[in-house]
C-alpha cells in the first residue's frame, strides 16, 4: 500500500488484509473462521440439529482453526479434538478452547499442552474421530480415499483449501457423509476483504458488528442458493457450488456479449 501510494497517491484500497490501524477492516482476522461456523450452523439447522451440544473436531489450529474453534465453543458446541503441525489433543468431554488459544498464541505447540482429562491425538486419528462435525482447517489433500473410508463424522466442513481429494469425495458421498466445500465454507475471509476494499473506497469504517452481520447475511444467502440446487437437482454440495459459481460467470459473459 505504501509503495503504490508513493507512485500513485494515497490508495489504501489497493491491498486488503491490512491491520485495522492502517486502514484495515474490523473482523477481518476472524472472518474465515466466522464464515465456517455460519455455514455449519445453517447446515445443522437444516437437518434438525444444532451447533449447541454438537461434537466438533478441527484439524489445524492456525488463524482459521482457532477462530472456528472459538466461535463453535461460544455457541455451545463441544470441541473434542484440535491439532496443529505437532499433533493434537482430545477430550470427549470438550476442550477448554480459550485456554488452548491462549497457550498456542504464546508460541507453544499443542503437543506440549497438558491438562486434566486431555489426551494426545495424531492428525490422522483426528480425521477419523466420531463427531458430528469435522473441520479440516490445515493443509490440502488430507482426506484421501483410504482416510475417507474411516471418517466417522456426520458432516465435513472444509475450512482449508482443497483438503479432500476427488476420489475421497466419491467415497464419502457413497457413505452418505455430507461435505460442505471450501469454495463456500471458507469464503468469509475474501468476503471481508471485499468489505475492506469497499470501506477504503468510501473512506468509511464499519464496526465489527456491522462487518459480522453483513458477512453472516452473505454466507447465509450463498448457502441457501447452493442448498436449493442440492435439493432440486439431487447434486452433491461441491457440484452445486460450482454450478452456481460458473453460472454467474456464464451469465455475465452472455450479458456482455462475450
Amino acid at each position: 500500500m505504501d509503495q503504490y501510494s508513493r507512485l500513485h497517491g494515497f490508495a489504501p484500497a489497493v491491498v486488503t488484509g491490512k491491520p485495522v490501524e492502517l486502514h484495515g477492516s474490523e473482523g477481518r482476522e476472524a472472518a474465515t473462521g466466522y464464515g465456517v461456523i455460519c455455514v455449519t450452523e445453517n447446515f445443522l439447522q437444516d437437518v434438525g440439529a444444532s451447533l449447541k451440544g454438537a461434537t466438533v473436531a478441527i484439524q489445524g489450529f492456525g488463524n482459521v482453526g482457532q477462530f472456528a474453534a472459538l466461535f463453535a465453543h461460544e455457541r455451545g458446541a463441544k470441541v473434542v479434538a484440535v491439532s496443529d503441525v505437532s499433533g493434537g489433543v482430545t477430550n470427549r468431554g470438550g476442550l477448554d478452547i480459550p485456554a488452548l488459544v491462549e497457550f498456542t498464541r504464546s508460541r507453544r505447540l499443542l503437543a506440549e499442552y497438558q491438562a486434566n482429562g486431555v489426551s494426545p491425538i495424531t492428525n490422522d486419528a483426528l480425521l477419523t474421530c466420531e463427531v458430528d462435525v469435522l473441520i479440516p482447517a490445515a493443509l490440502g489433500g488430507v482426506l484421501t480415499r483410504d482416510t475417507a473410508c474411516e471418517v466417522r463424522a456426520k458432516v465435513i466442513v472444509e475450512a482449508a483449501n482443497a483438503p479432500t481429494f476427488p476420489e475421497a469425495d466419491e467415497v464419502l458421498e457413497k457413505r452418505g457423509i455430507t461435505i460442505i466445500p471450501d469454495i463456500l465454507a471458507n469464503a468469509g475471509g475474501v468476503t471481508v476483504s471485499y468489505f475492506e476494499w469497499t470501506q477504503n473506497l468510501q473512506c468509511l469504517r464499519w464496526t465489527e458488528k456491522e462487518v459480522n452481520d453483513r458477512l453472516r447475511q452473505i454466507m447465509t444467502a450463498a448457502y441457501t442458493t447452493i442448498r436449493g440446487l442440492v435439493r432440486s437437482r439431487k447434486l452433491g454440495w461441491r457440484t452445486a457450488a460450482y454450478v452456481v459459481a460458473l453460472g454467474h460467470v456464464a451469465k455475465a459473459a452472455m450479458l456482455r456479449g462475450v
